[in-house]
């Protein structure tokens, strides 16, 4: 488990200079987040722009500092350790196997966060991988007052509906481990193509910023809140 007592001291840095604000959120030097690369078919790689995007977003709106660009990390490496922020998505099937099913657990209860992003399709895959991972745990719909809608900026209905997909309503569901919440899913919002260059969906300015506040509003949530 690398970097995780760095992982844990950034995390109590965090908490420390947060000083009841949001906005003057600043987080230590060189902190990169990822993209996680899994098996089964799926489209893992999908909406390139996306996570450059918000992380442009979040350096000026937030005053973090994140590193430009994301990396891309398999989800059974050991190099998982060392984000404390990884972002999943794609359209199709994934698949874990044992050894990356308990890689992946053991950085959730460790510290790190994972934010699953349906990006279409995604929904009966996921619950039963993360099944894998976690067999005691359900995911739970989160009510529109949990903090994550309410960091920065306020979202009084929930997670916003970025695409049509099934025309159903976006849910935001969490897996929450000893109190803390190690995972979380937006469901039938697409908050991924949200965030992407505005040519490659042409989706309003006002959905993307929403799309762009509501994830820097999780970025803030995964790196403040409480272990």
């Amino acid at each position: 488990m690398r970097n995780i007592l760095t992982h844990r001291f950034n995390r109590a840095l965090l908490l420390l200079l947060l000083l009841g604000n949001v906005g003057q959120l600043v987080l230590a030097q060189g902190i990169t987040i990822a993209k996680v690369k899994y098996e089964g078919g799926g489209d893992w790689y999908a909406n390139k722009t996306a996570l450059p995007n918000l992380i442009d977003f979040c350096n000026n709106n937030l005053n973090t500092n994140l590193a430009l660009e994301e990396e891309v990390v398999d989800v059974g490496s050991p190099d998982l350790f060392l984000y404390p922020y990884v972002y999943m998505t794609g359209h199709g099937n994934i698949v874990l196997t044992g050894d990356e099913a308990e890689n992946l657990r053991k950085y959730l209860i460790s510290g790190g966060f994972l934010h699953v992003d349906d990006n279409y399709g995604l929904d009966e895959f996921i619950r039963l991988e993360m099944k894998k991972v976690f067999p005691e745990l359900e995911f739970v719909e989160l009510p529109i007052n949990h903090p994550i809608y309410n960091q920065k900026y306020n979202f009084p209905k929930g997670l916003p509906k970025i695409h049509e997909h099934d025309g159903q309503a976006a849910q935001g569901f969490g897996l929450v481990y000893e109190g803390r919440m190690v995972c979380f899913y937006s469901y039938e919002s697409d908050l991924g193509n949200g965030w992407e260059d505005q040519r490659i969906h042409n989706d309003p300015e006002e959905v993307r910023r929403q799309a762009l506040r509501m994830g820097a509003n999780i970025i803030a949530f995964a790196f403040t809140q409480a272990e």
